[in-house]
């Protein structure tokens, strides 16, 4: 047996049913970090016969981690460990940065780079004339090969003159070019995807996503980006640490 697994301790007698239990348990031990994004779990029949439980009960904890997005299934192949981000709300960190720390992957799909004009909002929210242009950037960000988010930016020209310059991360660029992103307003909101986007994001239409809008600034007070993204909820947490 799996080593992993010998932590796990389930009560036939208990008042809560096995399938429950063990899901519980395998969420805490994911969680902690006993399996790595993209480790695969036992089968079924592997994980029933290794914890002396029904195939039923192994089947239906499988079915709750993959509720709760910590596993997923690839037909033909097996079960395995999904990506999970759990960014903090109060520190300024690039998704490409956020990523390779915890040991993923990351990945943009481009849908868009190019110079364009500034929607209202646009306008309004980074001070710009009537004639701007602006950068305009458009991707999915994806962890390992798996979508975690859609990702919308919008920059002014003279902080970002050439949108093909970013392959990966934004904000290197932006440092590289010696104008960072020091600090940024974050607002964090829920929506349900409408068709277009949950095609994007590889979800179900009317799921719920996580849209979080960026206005960030340079060091000097100048807003020089505004970044819209749309996060998947079953790969996605975020984290604030309060104190008294």
């Amino acid at each position: 047996m799996d080593a992993r697994f010998h932590q796990i301790r389930l009560d036939p007698r208990g008042a809560t049913p096995l399938y429950q239990q063990l899901a519980r348990q395998l969420e805490q031990a994911i969680e902690e970090g006993a399996w790595q994004a993209g480790e695969a779990l036992p089968s079924e029949r592997n994980l029933a016969e290794s914890l002396a439980v029904s195939r039923i009960t192994a089947r239906k904890a499988l079915d709750r981690l993959a509720e709760l997005g910590l596993i997923r299934r690839s037909q033909g192949s097996g079960t395995f460990i999904a990506p999970r981000l759990n960014q903090s709300l109060t520190r300024l960190v690039s998704f490409t940065e956020m990523l390779t720390q915890r040991g993923f992957t990351p990945r943009s799909h481009w849908l868009q780079r190019q110079v364009a004009t500034p929607g209202a909002e646009e306008g309004m929210r980074l001070g710009l004339g009537a004639d701007a242009r602006v950068a305009r950037l458009k991707r999915l960000r994806l962890a390992d090969e798996v979508v975690m988010a859609v990702e919308e930016s919008c920059l002014p020209l003279a902080v970002l003159p050439d949108p093909q310059a970013v392959e990966s991360s934004l904000y290197a660029v932006l440092e590289a070019s010696g104008k960072p992103v020091v600090r940024a307003l974050q607002h964090v909101t829920a929506i349900n995807a409408d068709a277009e986007l949950a095609a994007l994001a590889e979800v179900p239409q009317g799921q719920a996503l996580l849209k979080v809008t960026r206005l960030g600034y340079l060091a000097d007070g100048t807003a020089a980006e505004l970044t819209v993204t749309y996060c998947r909820t079953d790969y996605y947490d975020f984290m604030v640490e309060l104190t008294r």
